[in-house]
């Protein structure tokens, strides 16, 4: 089971740890890989091939602003789930970048989810379809959260 965050720049790593924050608290692997998918389209395309060459039960964050181009070539090479989280820090950078990350072509089937704790909950939640031990886990995640209200 693994998450791999890849990232458009160097630039986000603030917010791909605020991802990695939460997959930890479910004991849920993570890494960092950093990829432009139009400065290096070849490093990506290659990351995507060895992504697809692992079976284990993965999914991808893509963590890029401005035009979102890795989470599309991500999610239309890639045979894992793909989410993107797009590290806006204002109003207006989601405005503008937010759409490049929603308007994806037919056939480049990548979620968007703005909330970097909600990105990693639901990668979390597509791993647990497949782990026992980890569908425990949100599962109580769950009741906690629903206790505070």
């Amino acid at each position: 089971m693994l998450v791999t965050l890849l990232l458009g720049s160097t630039s986000d790593t603030e917010h791909a740890e605020k991802i990695q924050a939460v997959l930890k608290e479910f004991a849920v692997p993570s890494r960092i890989l950093v990829a432009s998918a139009h400065k290096v389209p070849e490093k990506v395309a290659e990351i995507i091939k060895e992504l697809n060459a692992d079976s284990q039960p993965q999914v991808v964050i893509t963590v890029v602003g401005m035009s979102n181009g890795l989470g599309g070539v991500a999610a239309g090479g890639c045979v894992h789930p793909v989410i993107t989280c797009p590290p806006a820090k204002s109003l207006e950078e989601y405005q503008v970048d937010l759409h490049s990350s929603l308007r994806m072509p037919s056939d480049v089937p990548v979620m968007t989810v703005l909330n970097p704790k909600n990105a990693a909950l639901a990668a979390v939640k597509i791993l647990a379809e497949g782990d026992k031990t980890l569908r425990k886990k949100v599962t109580e995640r769950i009741e906690k959260v629903k206790a505070q209200y």
